[in-house]
Formats: structure tokens, C-alpha cells, sequence
């Protein structure tokens, strides 16, 4: 046998697209429903870790610190197979989904608060000398200005996760890394394997162009 009738057998990869689609779909629930709990989290958690209650401050620096610490497959096998233990049992779907949040959020915090410090101290000193509210301050006046300075980093975050939702797979989720694997299995040839890696390719390069993009056009405007 070749590398091609090895490695990108076109029956194959024909016969296993179906399930790779399957696997798909569901790869791409994983990462958005991540992503956006991961984006909340993160600006709630950001906030609280500038500006909450000292007590506040220091908890969520905490959860920052340990799950940015903390590797991923360690946190989702912990949630998946560990929590039944203490009578939490969650399916596959939610722990994938609670773990990649976790850590989405961890990380996110980091990128909104390294936004937020990067505003002048003018702007806040200019705000509240308006009598703007704090809420007022932070929705009109601040975060506009830090989410310009955040998108790259946030987007880059994104891709990170959308590329670890392929860890599900070790709690038994169909995602497109398991059902390539199933595929694999079930037609003793490994193409299903490189139609995923393709499939990942497609997906998330346009995001990798849109990051570079975006990191020139605002380090453009920033010098400017």
C-alpha cells in the first residue's frame, strides 16, 4: 500500500464523511456555546478583579490564577469522571462544556483586564468629572474603547478553544476528533483522521487570517 491508499483514501474519506459532518456539528456546539460563556465570564470576572470588594479581588485573582494553571484534559476528566463521586453527574456535554468555560473565562479575564489598564487614566478622571455614573463610565466610555485593544487577543482565544473542544473526546463526546477516530476503527485505514485535520484546517484558518488582520490594523493604529 502507498501513502495515498494509506492516508487520503477518497472512498474512504467518502464513505466516513457522514459521520465526520456528525462529528462537526457538534464540535462547533462545543465551541460556541464556550466561546460565549467564556466572553461573559471573562467580563464579569475582569470586572470584579479591578474594581470588586478587596475579599472580591483577591477570589477572583484565585480562580485566575488556578485555571490558567490547571491543563484542560486534567479538569475535564476531574468534572466528567470525578464529580459522580460527591452525586454530580453531568453528561458528557455539559462537563466539555463546563471545563472549556472554565478555562475560556480564566483567560478571558486576563485579556478584558489587560484591556481595560490600557485605557488613560485621563479617560476615567474625564468621566468622572462629568458625573458619570460607574456604569455609565464603563459601558459608554471605557469598554468601547478597551474591546478595540482586546479584539486580536480574544479572537486568538477563540481558536484555542474551538481547537481543545477536540479533547472532549476522552468523555466519550462524538466531536469531530471522535467520530474520525470511530471512523478510523471501523474502516482500519487512518484517512478519517486527516479529513478531520482537514475539515479543523478549513474552519479555523480564515479565524487565524482574520487575528493577523486585525492585529496589523490595530498596531497600525495605535502608532498612528
Amino acid at each position: 500500500m502507498d501513502i495515498f491508499t494509506t492516508f487520503f483514501n477518497l472512498a474512504v474519506l467518502e464513505r466516513s464523511f457522514p459521520l465526520l459532518l456528525s462529528g462537526l456539528w457538534i464540535t462547533l456546539e462545543l465551541g460556541l456555546v464556550s466561546i460565549v460563556g467564556g466572553l461573559i465570564g471573562g467580563l464579569i470576572l475582569a470586572l470584579l478583579r479591578l474594581y470588586g470588594h478587596p475579599v472580591i479581588q483577591a477570589l477572583a485573582k484565585i480562580y485566575i490564577d488556578i485555571f490558567r494553571s490547571i491543563p484542560l484534559l486534567v479538569l475535564l476528566i476531574v468534572i466528567y469522571y470525578a464529580l459522580p463521586f460527591v452525586g454530580i453527574r453531568l453528561s458528557p456535554f455539559v462537563s466539555a462544556v463546563s471545563a472549556l468555560t472554565l478555562v475560556s473565562t480564566a483567560y478571558t479575564a486576563e485579556i478584558f483586564r489587560a484591556g481595560i489598564e490600557a485605557i488613560p487614566r485621563g479617560q476615567f478622571e474625564a468621566s468622572e468629572a462629568l458625573g458619570l455614573s460607574y456604569r455609565h463610565m464603563m459601558a459608554e466610555i471605557i469598554l468601547p474603547q478597551a474591546v478595540k485593544i482586546v479584539i486580536p487577543p480574544l479572537t486568538n482565544n477563540c481558536i484555542n478553544v474551538m481547537k481543545d473542544t477536540a479533547l472532549a473526546s476522552v468523555v466519550a463526546m462524538p466531536d469531530l476528533l471522535k467520530q474520525a477516530t470511530q471512523a478510523q476503527a471501523l474502516t482500519a485505514n487512518p484517512s478519517p483522521l486527516i479529513g478531520a485535520a482537514v475539515i479543523y484546517i478549513v474552519f479555523l484558518w480564515p479565524m487565524v487570517i482574520i487575528v493577523a488582520r486585525l492585529e496589523k490594523r490595530f498596531s497600525a493604529g495605535r502608532r498612528r
